[in-house]
């Protein structure tokens, strides 16, 4: 098999374990633990399935493809670069995809996910549960969908707007098991823009870190607004 081939399959295989981990993982965590309940402890261990996705990936990079996971070296800036950068896209993804958010509501007057409101519930006043959670979407999400994902598309089509788009897309698209129009057209913007960023400054660290911060700050907001008002990714 080619070395472009090896990347396509490794890109089939991280959307496949995602999109499974995405529809079926509590189903599974429920025959794994016996108990049947959703709760902070199995909600926990969908979270290590992530990072054991994350872990197999890797190693798939590095014994079947026979490369580095990142293609892209990571380009080192300042720390005000960092600041700056890290605010920059946080309100570029906090403004534009509640202004994205709101356009969805108003053109399918969709409510808000079921599963965010059924989530929500065991994040109340739970900090190191959400700590842990927005660490896991920072790292593991920004490492497969940009990192390893989008650098692969650009080579095996020769071209960084399928790069770009095609993880913007795979972004959304897994996010579509909230079962709102709103949680994929918001992640897919978002993953536009995170995209749009890593083929210029080739920095994943940032990624992670506006990832984690966008994160955080909306589940810390359902500790004290109605979840109904928010939406996060």
């Amino acid at each position: 098999m080619s070395l472009n081939g090896k990347y396509a399959l490794g890109i089939l295989l991280t959307f496949v374990f995602l999109a499974a981990l995405m529809l079926y993982v509590f189903p599974f965590i429920y025959f794994i633990t016996g108990v049947k309940e959703f709760n902070a402890t199995n909600f926990f261990y969908t979270r290590i399935a992530l990072w054991a996705v994350l872990g197999l990936i890797f190693l798939y990079s590095l014994f079947v493809e026979k490369n580095t996971f990142l293609l892209w070296k990571d380009k080192k800036y300042s720390t005000l670069f960092y600041i700056k950068a890290v605010i920059t896209l946080y309100l570029i993804c906090a403004f534009g995809g509640s202004f994205l958010n709101l356009i969805v509501q108003l053109l399918t007057r969709e409510g808000m996910s079921s599963k965010l409101v059924q989530f929500s519930s065991i994040f109340k006043n739970n900090y190191l549960l959400i700590i842990f959670i927005c660490l896991t979407a920072g790292v593991v999400e920004e490492l497969l969908m940009r990192g390893y994902i989008q650098p692969r598309l650009e080579k095996i089509y020769s071209s960084p707007y399928v790069g770009i788009i095609g993880s913007a897309m795979l972004f959304g698209i897994l996010h579509s098991t909230y079962g709102t129009v709103g949680q994929v057209v918001v992640p897919f913007f978002i993953g536009t823009v995170f995209a749009l960023f890593y083929k210029k400054y080739s920095n994943i660290k940032i990624l992670i870190i506006c990832h984690f911060m966008y994160d955080f700050v909306s589940m810390m907001m359902m500790n004290f607004v109605d979840i109904k008002h928010l939406s996060a990714f």
